[in-house]
C-alpha cells in the first residue's frame, strides 16, 4: 500500500487522498475512466458485511432467531421480525457452518469464530508475531471492487480495544482474532476503528465544501508532480538495485495520481447533508446508527464499496440495561438452557437486528440509478457462533440483503454446508472472480429454483 511509503511526506498523501470528495449517483455524471467505475446505467456493486458477537438465542428446544417454513413460504423469527419490512431483499440462510473453526478445543472457541467468519480458515492458537489466520473475503473483494475507489475498503467497529486487550486474550489466542473481522494476508490483520470523527476523515479529508476540496486537488497535484519531478532526477544518479526501489515507489506515486484523478472529477459536487461528528456517542444506539451513517455515505459517494462492521467484540461483555437487561453480554450468552437467560439474550440479538433495520431502510430511501443504493449493494449480516452456550459453529446466523434478486424473500435451509459457499456466491453477484474461498466445498446455488 502507498501509505506506508515514506519519501512522500505522510501528511501531503493524506491530505491528497482527503480531496476525493463524496457525492450521490448523479444522472448527469460523465462515466469515470475504467470499465469496472460505475455509471447511471450500471451502478457500482458494493459488499458490506456486519457481524454480531456470541452467537444468538437458541438451544435444543427453541430457536429465536430461525424461521419457520421455508423457501418463499416462511414466517419471521422474534429476532428477525425488524427485517420484515425488507422481505423483498431479504434471503435467510439456515444450517451453514464454519468447519475450519470447530477443529480443536473448546477454547478459543470465540477467536476462532471471529478470525474464521469471513476466511474459512482456523486461527492459529499463538500470539504477536506467531499469529496466522486467512486472508478474508472482504480483501479478495477489495482487490478488484477498490480499484476506481480511493479506499479500497473500511473497517469500521463499536467496541474500544483498549491497551489491556493485546497479548493472550483467549486461552491462547491472541486478542487480535477478537478485535478485527478484516485479514489482509494471513499475518496481515487491519485494524477496525470506532471513533466516527476519525471514520469522517478517511473518507472525506478536512474539506467540508466543493471550494475547500477543489484547493487541495489543486494544491496536491502540485505537490505530488514536484516530488515526482524529483524522484526522477534521483533515479537518474543511483544503481540499479535503487531505480528498482524508486520504480516501486513511482508505481505508489501513480497510483496516487489516478485516485486523484478520481478527485478531480468530483470535486465541484457538495457533500450530502451530513453534520461533521466530533466525538464518540456514549449511547450505544446513537453509536452505532452514526457508523452506519458513514456507511451509507461512504456507499453514495462511493469512497469505497467494501465494509466490514463489527456490531461487538466477541466476548464482549456491554450490558443493555436500556433493554431492561443489565448483565454481562458474554456471560448471558452461556444461558444453561434457561428459558429466562434465552429470553433476554432474544431481546439484545432482536435490539442489533433493529439497528441494522435502521441501515436498511437509509439504503432503500437513496436512489439510485434504475432503484435504491440496497438494490446495488450486497450485505450479510450474522456471525461465527450459533448457540453460544455450546460453543457451536454450526448453525450459523446468517442474513443475506440487498442486491440478490434471484432468491429475495426466502429462507434457504441447508446441512451443514461450508458458510464459505455462500461467500463464494456473494463475490460472484458483485463481479468478483475467485474459485475457492478457505474451507469452501463448491458455491451455494442463489439462482432461482425452477418453477419459483
Amino acid at each position: 500500500m502507498f501509505l506506508t511509503k515514506k519519501t512522500l511526506p505522510r501528511r501531503t498523501v493524506l491530505r491528497g487522498l482527503g480531496a476525493a470528495v463524496a457525492l450521490p449517483l448523479l444522472d448527469a455524471m460523465v462515466p469515470p475512466l475504467t470499465a469496472l467505475a460505475r455509471t447511471p446505467a450500471t451502478p457500482a456493486h458494493r459488499l458490506g458485511f456486519v457481524y454480531i458477537p456470541n452467537g444468538v438465542a437458541m438451544n435444543a428446544e427453541v430457536n429465536h432467531w430461525k424461521p419457520a417454513g421455508e423457501g418463499t413460504d416462511f414466517e419471521f423469527s422474534s429476532i428477525l421480525t425488524p427485517l420484515a419490512p425488507f422481505r423483498d431483499h431479504l434471503t435467510i440462510v439456515s444450517g451453514l457452518s464454519q468447519p475450519s473453526a470447530a477443529e480443536g478445543a473448546n477454547d478459543g472457541a470465540h477467536s476462532r469464530a471471529a478470525a474464521g467468519w469471513l476466511s474459512g480458515i482456523g486461527a492459529r492458537q499463538a500470539q504477536g508475531a506467531n499469529i496466522q489466520g486467512g486472508t478474508t473475503v472482504d480483501q479478495v473483494a477489495a482487490d478488484v471492487l477498490g480499484r476506481d475507489t480511493r479506499l479500497p475498503s473500511l473497517e469500521l467497529a463499536i467496541d474500544s480495544f483498549s491497551s489491556s486487550q493485546v497479548g493472550n486474550c483467549d486461552n491462547g489466542y491472541d486478542c487480535v482474532y477478537l478485535n478485527t473481522l478484516a485479514w489482509r494476508t494471513p499475518t496481515t490483520p487491519l485494524p477496525m476503528e470506532r471513533h466516527p470523527a476519525v471514520v469522517f476523515e478517511r473518507l472525506f479529508g478536512e474539506g467540508g465544501t466543493a471550494a475547500q476540496r477543489q484547493a487541495e486537488v489543486r494544491t496536491d497535484r502540485s505537490i505530488l508532480d514536484v516530488v515526482t519531478g524529483d524522484i526522477a532526477a534521483l533515479q537518474r544518479t543511483v544503481g540499479g538495485s535503487d531505480r528498482a526501489r524508486v520504480d516501486e515507489y513511482l508505481d505508489s506515486v501513480r497510483e496516487i495520481e489516478r485516485r486523484l484523478q478520481v478527485s478531480e472529477r468530483t470535486a465541484e459536487q457538495e457533500l450530502p447533508p451530513f453534520e461533521r461528528p466530533t466525538r464518540i456517542p456514549l449511547d450505544f444506539a446513537e453509536h452505532t446508527k452514526l457508523m452506519f451513517d458513514l456507511q451509507w455515505l461512504a456507499y453514495q459517494a462511493d469512497v469505497t464499496r467494501v465494509t466490514t462492521f463489527m456490531l461487538g467484540r466477541e466476548l464482549g461483555g456491554r450490558a443493555y440495561p436500556e433493554l431492561g437487561v443489565p448483565v454481562n453480554h458474554h456471560g448471558l450468552s452461556h444461558h444453561q438452557d434457561d428459558p429466562e437467560k434465552i429470553a433476554d439474550l432474544a431481546k439484545i440479538n432482536t435490539y442489533h437486528v433493529d439497528l441494522f433495520a435502521y441501515f436498511l431502510e437509509k439504503l432503500r430511501s437513496t436512489p439510485e440509478g434504475d432503484g435504491s443504493l440496497l438494490d446495488h449493494v450486497v450485505l450479510l449480516y450474522g456471525g461465527g457462533l450459533g448457540d453460544p452456550n455450546q460453543h457451536s459453529h454450526r448453525n450459523l446466523p446468517l442474513a443475506l440483503v440487498g442486491s440478490t434478486p434471484q432468491k429475495r424473500g426466502r429462507h434457504l435451509q441447508y446441512s451443514d454446508t461450508p458458510l464459505t459457499n455462500l461467500l463464494l456466491a456473494m463475490l460472484d453477484k458483485v463481479g468478483v472472480p475467485a474459485d475457492r474461498h478457505g474451507d469452501s466445498t463448491g458455491r451455494l446455488d442463489l439462482e432461482p429454483l425452477s418453477g419459483v
